[in-house]
């Protein structure tokens, strides 16, 4: 320990070791200690030598400490320790008040260097990945720290290792869900060093939740007020999305447009911005440009402006743009913000224009915009960023540009004053003292007529008044004016572009500006000076401008034709001159820069001289003009003969197009009817298969119960054949029945029989008198009477005890019937009888009977109906034969038509072909043009002749 106490700064004797030489002893110490305590104070030590130090540690030390880093990882904190060391030595990020002033500078590369040796082998850079996987507090932030400097160092190595590495981006993404915010933070830093450059981290980090973990600590951190964390969050996305498509979609589809919104929601009360929420405001909406910049694939950007409008999101951008208090910079960022958004998109567009500024009177922010732009007053970052932003409201937007070249018409302009419009303020600037502000409005104007000749004819109508009693001139001709004039050179080359853009592609535009006498004259003069280098784009662009005055002339003024033109240019110029003057505008600088990009970015207004769109164009007719220049008359000659053959083939290709097109729609209409007319017959097949059925199923139910009422009506008629009642069998109630009507009649019998008895017994006891009176006369005859009287009585109380059992018998069989009559509630009491039963029968007869009427009535209605569908069955038919029939005739002629195209296209082909033909023949014998010409016409008319003559044959 008492050299542990030298090594730390206390006392001792005798002469002070070298710094070498204590980390050497240091490290001979890590190495040889078996102590872990001995282990842990020597790395202690060479944390606290590694700043001073910082090259011997790196050299002596690196070996061991990444020992003990695969070796004591069950302590925590000489695994701090090593990995603060490593941090030490490999870091550039060391303060200089903790280096020595007399310390020898370090080289830069130190940092670099010892990257290198640690990354040399892969395994160690997968140990500290496992080490930032640990919880602890003392070995997960150090090896965030120390990873972190390795990115920085040696980024594209290190990345590739982890990139391999089993798991390696995802264990990282886990420090975003760290609780403790220092790691948090510095996993943040982490992510931006390990996304930086690399497509494959970038969609892995991404897919790893990465948007929504980022969204929550912005929103936890209260957006665009929060700390520095806020903007390494934004920073971080940015890496993630920037030219990376794949993510875009995936931010776009995972609804985290939506939770951008909430950013750029400010308060009425604007003044006092920090510097921390200015600087988040400004990476926020560069998040949002990175979303819609016109560099991304044009699909991905639609859909993002899409969902920005959809969102809300754009409309708190306009917000943001007509608040007062915003920062300067922040609303130069937002405009530019908000060009974006809305280039190329309809719907953006459209809204854009309905945007007003809470004015009084309101006035549209467009108009308002064009103030700053046009107002020297206003910084120039800004003035660049409306004409931006102007450039993007009409790109692509014909109805906008509509409506700003309509403004300037005579017949929409306001004659009291009472409102500016965007029109009168693009002109006000265009004839300003200002050069900035006159390049700006020429731009502005230009991009109103980009790729619309109808504006551009109706442009040529605006009138200006220049002074009281003089006549009103046209626009056109108060351009050319102010460029005689020699103003600066900055208000030329936009006039000259506007020009350009103007006569560009527009035949009746030409003619106008030649049918002034002075503008071609001017134009050669221009281009024949010798001039400095400042004036040689103005010579260029005037080159230009005379050349889309010969491409695009329809030789309709006698005194500037093509071939007279070609022929001063020739004669004051030089075919060569001219040439070279034309090339001066591809070849200048400031023309290379503006067309990288849509945006105009200058670094000052001087270099203000080329627009991204203009620089299209000049692409475009610089080598046209070339060629038109150089061309023959006979050459033009021929070319408008082809010309005019070509648009006679033209308007005859368009016409057949057009019919062609006709034809298409009534097809299509035709398809669309037969679609209908076949869907609706098949909803009247399944309607008459439906009912089909339904009939079929009442035809069924129908002959059921017919066949039921003929059991019914049998059985009523001849009391012979059973049916069933509530599941008793009605036979063992007829039996029981006629049983019981035999009974009643042997009882009746019997009753009959009692009845004679019972008078005779009668006779017998009213007749006493008759037999004593004569008792005496027939004493003789006495015991025979009363053997008689006997034998009646005897059979007297066996006809009585029959009638007992009988009378017993007809109780049990009335006991039974009554029975029965419970069991069927309906029947009738046994009195009834037969009578009864053949009631009851009837009723269920009549009820069958109306049953069957009604089925009957139904089939008959179903029947009709059926007949009927048949009927609107068929009339669907015939309609669609007629149809088909109708279609395969269009066809035809469709088929006739392209035939009779393409017969047409080959006759012009020949026809190019022979002309190719016999100019090359007649180059190579050198006969004169008149005889080329003669000959020519000659063997055309001759083949001609011969094609008529094959035809009439």
């Amino acid at each position: 320990m008492n050299f542990l106490r030298g090594v730390m700064g206390g006392p001792s004797a005798g002469p002070q070791p070298s710094g070498a030489d204590t980390i050497q002893k240091l490290c001979d110490r890590v190495a040889s200690s078996t102590l872990l305590d001995d282990r842990r104070d020597a790395v202690r030590a060479l944390k606290s030598l590694s700043k001073k130090y910082r090259l011997e540690v790196g050299i002596q030390a690196m070996e061991h400490l990444i020992r003990v880093l695969q070796t004591d990882r069950s302590d925590s904190e000489i695994i701090g320790y090593a990995l603060d060391t490593l941090y030490n030595v490999i870091s550039n990020d060391l303060e200089e008040e903790e280096q020595e002033e007399n310390a020898p500078k370090q080289v830069d590369d130190l940092g670099s260097q010892f990257t290198e040796i640690f990354i040399k082998q892969q395994e160690n850079v997968t140990l500290l990945l496992t080490l930032v996987e640990e919880f602890d507090f003392h070995v997960r932030w150090p090896g965030v720290k120390l990873l972190t400097s390795l990115l920085k160092q040696q980024g594209p190595q290190v990345q590739q290792i982890i990139l391999v590495s089993p798991m390696g981006v995802s264990r990282l993404m886990d420090l975003l869900a760290d609780s403790r915010e220092v790691i948090r933070n510095d996993g943040v830093l982490l992510l931006q060093q390990l996304t930086k450059s690399n497509a494959a981290i970038q969609k892995i980090v991404a897919f790893e939740n990465a948007f929504e973990r980022l969204l929550d600590i912005i929103t936890e951190e209260g957006n665009s007020d929060g700390g520095i964390v806020v903007e390494d969050c934004l920073l971080l996305l940015q890496n993630l999305l920037k030219n990376n498509n794949s993510n875009q979609n995936f931010f776009k589809e995972g609804s985290y447009i939506q939770r951008m919104k909430p950013w750029f929601e400010v308060s009425d009360d604007n003044c006092g911005w920090s510097a921390q929420k200015v600087t988040n405001l400004h990476l926020m909406l560069q998040l949002v440009r990175v979303l819609v910049s016109p560099t991304n694939p044009p699909g991905a950007t639609s859909s993002c402006q899409k969902a920005m409008f959809h969102c809300g999101l754009l409309q708190q951008l306009c917000t943001i743009l007509m608040a007062t208090g915003v920062p300067a910079d922040i609303l130069t960022e937002t405009i530019n913000t908000v060009s974006e958004v809305i280039r190329g998109c309809q719907i953006n567009q459209d809204y854009f224009a309905s945007v007003n500024a809470p004015s009084n009177p309101p006035r549209p922010a467009i108009v308002v915009l064009l103030m700053s732009m046009v107002n020297e007053r206003q910084p120039f970052v800004l003035r660049c960023a409306v004409l931006y932003c102007f450039q993007c409201f009409l790109y692509k937007n014909h109805k906008g540009q509509g409506e700003i070249v309509s403004t300037l018409l005579p017949s929409t302009i306001d004659a009291t004053g009472s409102s500016v419009s965007a029109g009168q303020l693009l002109c006000g600037g265009l004839f300003s003292t200002d050069s900035l502000s006159n390049w700006c409005a020429a731009v502005a104007l230009a991009h109103a007529l980009q790729e619309n000749a109808t504006l551009k004819e109706q442009l040529l109508r605006v009138q200006l008044a220049t002074s009281i009693g003089n006549p009103p001139v046209s626009l056109l001709q108060q351009c050319t004016n102010i460029l005689s004039q020699g103003s600066k050179v900055q208000t030329r080359v936009g006039l000259l572009m506007l020009l350009c853009t103007w006569l560009s592609n527009c035949s009746i535009a030409v003619t106008h500006f030649l049918h002034n006498p002075a503008n071609v004259p001017f134009l050669t003069g221009q281009i024949a000076e010798n001039l400095g280098e400042e004036e040689q784009l103005v010579q260029g662009l005037c080159a230009l401008l005379l050349g889309i005055s010969i491409y695009y002339n329809d030789n309709s003024l006698e005194n500037y034709r093509k071939e007279k033109l070609k022929q001063l240019i020739e004669k004051r110029i030089g075919k060569e001159n001219f040439i070279e003057k034309l090339g001066f505008i591809s070849k200048h600088e400031l023309y290379s820069r503006a067309a990288q990009k849509p945006q105009p970015s200058f670094s000052s207004p001087e270099h203000m001289m080329f627009d991204h769109e203009f620089t299209k164009l000049v692409k475009e007719l610089e080598g046209v003009i070339s060629k038109a220049i150089y061309k023959s008359s006979e050459e033009d000659k021929k070319e408008e003969e082809v010309k005019k053959t070509l648009e006679q083939h033209d308007n005859i290709v368009t016409h057949y197009k057009k019919v062609i097109r006709e034809q298409d729609q009534e097809l299509e209409e035709l398809k669309q009817r037969v679609n209908t007319l076949t869907s609706q017959n098949e909803q009247l097949q399944a309607t008459v298969t439906q009912q089909v059925s339904q009939i079929q199923q009442h035809k069924d139910q129908y002959n059921l119960l017919k066949v039921q009422l003929g059991k019914d009506t049998q059985h009523h008629n001849s009391h012979g054949d059973a049916f069933q009642v509530n599941g008793i069998q009605t036979e063992d109630v007829s039996k029981l029945k006629e049983e019981l009507e035999e009974w009643k009649t042997k009882h009746e019998l019997l009753q009959g029989q009692l009845r004679e008895k019972d008078s005779v017994i009668e006779q017998l006891k009213t007749s006493p008198l008759e037999v004593g009176t004569t008792e005496q006369s027939s004493q003789t005859s006495r015991p025979g009477g009363l053997e008689h009287s006997t034998d009646l009585q005897k059979e007297l109380e066996m006809l009585r005890s029959q009638l007992q059992l009988q009378t017993v018998e007809i109780s049990r069989l009335q006991m039974e019937n009554q029975k029965l009559q419970a069991m069927v509630p309906n029947a009738d009491p046994v009195s009834g009888g037969s009578g009864a039963a053949a009631a009851n029968g009837s009723d269920l007869e009549g009820r069958l009977e109306q049953e069957i009427r009604e089925l009957k009535s139904e089939v008959k209605a179903l029947s009709e109906e059926k007949e009927s569908l048949k009927q609107h069955l068929d009339s669907a038919s015939s309609t669609v034969a007629i149809l088909q029939d109708e279609k395969s005739k269009l066809q035809q002629e469709v088929a006739e038509s392209k035939k009779e195209q393409d017969d047409l296209l080959v006759l012009l082909a020949d026809q190019d072909q022979k002309l190719s033909a016999l100019k090359i023949k007649l180059k190579d014998l050198g006969v004169p043009v008149e005889d080329e010409d003669d000959i020519e016409s000659g063997d055309q008319g001759d083949e001609d002749e011969d094609g008529d003559e094959e035809e009439q044959d």
